[in-house]
């Protein structure tokens, strides 16, 4: 390959990761012409992109950005899986399509999360994490239990009182 056409590529591949800060990589080798549709299929479905790069061109592209450690120590042909809503969202969608059998040549190599580096057991452990929008309602449900705690322990002798008061009513409009 010249080096013109080298240097179109690396463009080519910073201008395609450029704002990605979370990435899976994936080996890819061995899959067959089928499951490579159904897989590219099903990581569209989820918002996820996947390219299948030469390392030494992608780690050029990427130069010493946050992504620079997903390749570090890795080897032989890979696929940078990106998107998502968040990391572990892609990790979970990642983990289930290598159980799954038809994809059983598809080798999780590692990740990197904020500049991070992951091993593939990492990227496993992180698909159990709850994601972002899972967070959000725990936080949110933590956030607003005590308030709710509050207003029912506010209403409740006011509701208790008001009754007392009707039923007083009501004795004295009767007699």
């Amino acid at each position: 390959m010249s080096k013109t056409v080298k240097n179109y590529l690396v463009r080519d591949i910073s201008q395609r990761l450029e704002g990605v800060q979370d990435a899976i990589l994936v080996g890819f080798d061995g899959v067959e012409a089928n499951a490579n549709y159904t897989l590219r299929k099903t990581l569209r479905e989820a918002g996820c992109h996947l390219l299948v790069v030469k390392r030494s061109l992608a780690a050029r592209a990427i130069g010493e950005g946050a992504m620079r450690p997903v390749f570090d120590g890795a080897a032989g042909s890979c696929a940078l899986v990106w998107g998502c809503e968040d990391f572990v969202s892609l990790a979970k969608v990642i983990a289930g399509l290598v159980k799954r059998p038809e994809f059983n040549k598809l080798e999780l190599k590692g990740g990197v999360l904020d500049g991070e580096a992951f091993s593939a057991e990492q990227v496993l452990a992180a698909s159990k994490w709850p994601s972002r929008l899972e967070q959000i309602s725990l936080l949110l449900g933590q956030i607003l239990s005590p308030g709710s705690s509050l207003s029912s322990q506010l209403i409740g002798p006011g509701g208790r009182l008001a009754s007392q008061f009707e039923k007083l009513s009501e004795t004295e409009a009767a007699s």
